[in-house]
């Protein structure tokens, strides 16, 4: 079963969207803004987003560039606008597909299940007992999901992506943090401290260790 969001400001293709879903067997839920689903997912990411392009406040296409500012989740587009800018936009900042409304509900699910059979073919990376799944950005050790904040995640994908690898403290603000001059390490350090004793608790293979005077890697405890 998969885990849907989906946003549009017409209860009733909220309703209708929820019915197919849950009938498809998927967890359906849904949002009246585009805002309420964006918190929901930095709360708790799912594994599959709809989204109508038309919207109050927060548009679809608006939304779609904020979650793949940190997320690939499959997302597709809704729109009653057929032939014009939306799709060009959308699929340039990375949408996976898009369906025109008034959309025949069968269609759409066609789509979405085909969506997440490619998903679930994209294999998580692994590191021994320790693996990543970036369309949700979530952690697991021995397939049990760890309790990252999205800092300690971002900060256990930069080294996964470095197995070994030392990492200096400049290289790591600049990517995970976004400062880009000397400063305060503190919020590192402790986001690093978090993490490790997460990792050592959890029993993983590969744990964040302190190079000394330099910055962190991830290395092998297997």
């Amino acid at each position: 079963m998969a885990r849907v969001y989906f946003a549009d400001d017409e209860p009733q293709v909220r309703l209708v969207l929820e019915a197919f879903l849950t009938r498809e067997g998927h967890e359906a839920v849904g949002f009246g803004t585009c805002e309420e689903l964006l918190a929901a997912f930095r709360e708790r990411p799912c594994d599959l987003v709809l989204l109508d392009v038309m919207m109050p406040g927060i548009d679809g296409v608006e939304a779609l560039r904020r979650l793949r500012a940190t997320s690939q989740v499959p997302v597709v587009l809704l729109t009653a606008r057929d032939g014009d800018g939306d799709f060009c936009r959308g699929l340039r900042l990375g949408a996976d597909d898009y369906v025109t409304k008034p959309f025949k509900p069968e269609l759409l699910m066609a789509k979405v299940s085909a969506l997440l059979r490619r998903a679930s073919l994209q294999a998580a990376p692994a590191l021994g007992n320790l693996a990543l799944d970036p369309v949700r950005r979530e952690a697991s050790v021995d397939g049990r999901a760890l309790a990252l904040t999205p800092t300690e995640y971002g900060l256990l994908s930069y080294l996964f992506a470095r197995p070994g690898a030392a990492v200096s403290k400049a290289e790591l603000m600049a990517e995970v943090w976004g400062v880009r001059e000397p400063g305060d390490t503190r919020a590192a350090e402790e986001a690093s401290r978090r993490l490790r004793h997460k990792l050592m608790d959890a029993g993983s293979d590969w744990v964040n260790e302190t190079v000394w005077g330099f910055g962190w890697r991830l290395a092998d405890r297997s």
